[in-house]
């Protein structure tokens, strides 16, 4: 019973993957200026959806990492809110160049094969790829320097995991992702990391703990925020209108609140 659980709510994390038109119809809909850029490294070309903030001056610059889903249109409208919010966002591709024909998510033909090619993408290429992107938004003439990474789900561990990498952060965001596991790699880490965790969440919550006491030993910050009743995906599924899990809605309220106002002090 416990498998066939499971294997519907996977099934309808992927159905709502993959039926976004809800978020598609948001990105058109955009006053904001949207845009595809490609941002290239060595051999490797990295496809980006970026938007812009309307605003006066320079914008902090934030890079939204996708979920175990890919690049979908529900991460892209996640990039037109930011720069709603006033931040310049932009949101790599990081599965660029897998497809036949050197495509990528949405050439790969449907969430299965998407999360069996992200699997199996090298760390290091990951890395450089995000490199590449916080190289590319730093040199902007619209960007003020200041530079904050944030993911969910798969994208979240990303985002933890570049904060390792990357001392020019100025803020990590971990919307529902796990973080490197040793002492050796979160005393690298240079900014702040925020998380954001859903208390049905069970996989991701036991980690927390641990996560803490290390960071904690290591003298870094780390501040993760539980949120009452929701589920694994909730900043995604609160916004979807076919969920039916009113705490999903509630949580990812309270996040964006939490997330704007921490930006706004970077």
């Amino acid at each position: 019973m416990k498998r066939l659980i499971f294997s519907i709510a996977a099934t309808m994390a992927l159905l709502s993957c993959a039926a976004q038109d809800w978020a598609k119809a948001r990105i058109d809909k955009s006053p904001r200026h949207l845009e595809w850029v490609k941002v290239k490294h060595g051999e490797r070309e990295v496809n980006c959806f970026i938007a812009y903030p309307e605003v006066k001056g320079k914008a902090t610059a934030v890079i939204v990492i996708h979920e175990i889903f890919g690049l979908t249109d529900w991460v892209r409208s996640v990039a037109d809110q930011l720069a709603e919010a006033g931040y310049i966002a932009i949101a790599p591709d990081l599965l660029s160049g897998t497809a036949p024909g050197g495509g990528g998510t949405s050439e790969l033909g449907g969430s299965d094969a998407v999360r069996k090619v992200i699997a199996a993408l090298p760390t290091e290429q990951i890395t450089a790829d995000l490199n590449a992107v916080a190289a590319y938004l730093t040199k902007l003439s619209a960007c003020n320097g200041k530079l904050a990474s944030a993911g969910f789900c798969w994208g979240g561990a990303r985002s933890f995991r570049f904060a390792t990498d990357n001392k020019d952060l100025k803020a990590a965001f971990v919307l529902y992702g796990t973080a490197p596991e040793t002492e050796a790699e979160l005393k690298r880490i240079q900014c702040p990391v925020y998380g954001f965790y859903a208390e049905n969440d069970a996989r991701v919550g036991a980690t927390i703990q641990k996560t803490t006491e290390l960071m904690k030993k290591t003298g870094k910050t780390y501040e993760p925020i539980t949120y009452e009743g929701a589920g694994h995906g909730f900043m995604r599924a609160g916004e979807d209108p076919t969920d039916k899990n009113p705490m999903n809605k509630k949580a990812r309220l309270q996040a964006w609140k939490r997330w704007k106002e921490l930006l706004g002090k970077i």
